[in-house]
């Protein structure tokens, strides 16, 4: 089953205009809450993909180890999750090189 497709139960409290405004929307196309909730979410994790501070962000938590692999790729998609992990290896790479080379320079 994928993760896309399992349900996780969340509660949170949110500004009750904007809750309001959510509801009427919900009335509207004749759904619920939690459509119109999930609805935005996908909407703002899609644009949030797509924004160069912070896919820059994104990839400084993995660089730091704050987040797997796997997190990256479900935020920012494959390629360029790909591309974080072969830059990650690389400046990691380098760093052992460069630490090396001065260890052998003294």
């Amino acid at each position: 089953m994928s993760s896309e497709s399992e349900k996780k139960r969340v509660q949170f409290r949110a500004p009750r205009g904007l809750v309001d405004r959510a509801d009427t929307l919900a009335a509207v196309f004749e759904t619920d809450r939690t459509d119109i909730l999930i609805s935005a979410l996908r909407e703002y994790l899609r644009d949030a993909a797509h924004s160069d501070e912070v896919k820059q962000e994104v990839a400084e938590a993995y660089y730091d180890d704050a987040i797997t692999f796997e997190e990256l790729k479900s935020l920012v998609g494959h390629e360029e999750a790909a591309n974080f992990r072969l830059l990650k290896q690389q400046l990691s790479e380098a760093f052992v090189d460069d630490v090396a080379e001065e260890l052998a320079d003294t």
